[in-house]
């Protein structure tokens, strides 16, 4: 297993066009095989005084902390889809993302405990 996972902020009032968006992208990623592709609303995303969610996606006035997550069946089998899943993204023609890109934070992880 292999997760890729982000966070990010999103206009607290464009939350339906996020989640439209964040829909469409799901399938593309579902299509070239992964498992579970999961986004999560920040609820109580709490402000901190040395790091924090909020502190780490230079949250703005009147947005929301996103926690997103894709599971795959290894690096490997992601890495394989990536360049279609990027060329799927451009047919797709997603328009504008509802978030500021520039502020995604991401990366890719290595499960070590799964109970």
């Amino acid at each position: 297993m292999y997760i890729d996972g982000y966070m990010y902020a999103v206009e607290t009032a464009r939350k339906d066009e996020f989640v439209a968006y964040a829909k469409t992208c799901a399938e593309i990623f579902k299509k070239h095989g992964a498992k579970r592709v999961m986004e999560c609303w920040g609820d109580e995303v709490p402000d901190g005084k040395l790091t924090s969610m909020p502190m780490a996606v230079k949250l703005e006035p009147g947005e929301t902390v996103m926690f997103s997550w894709c599971e795959w069946e290894s690096k490997e089998q992601r890495e394989s889809v990536t360049e279609a899943i990027h060329q799927d993204f451009i047919d797709a023609d997603l328009g504008d993302m509802p978030f500021d890109g520039n502020r995604i934070i991401m990366g890719g992880f290595v499960p070590v405990v799964d109970v």
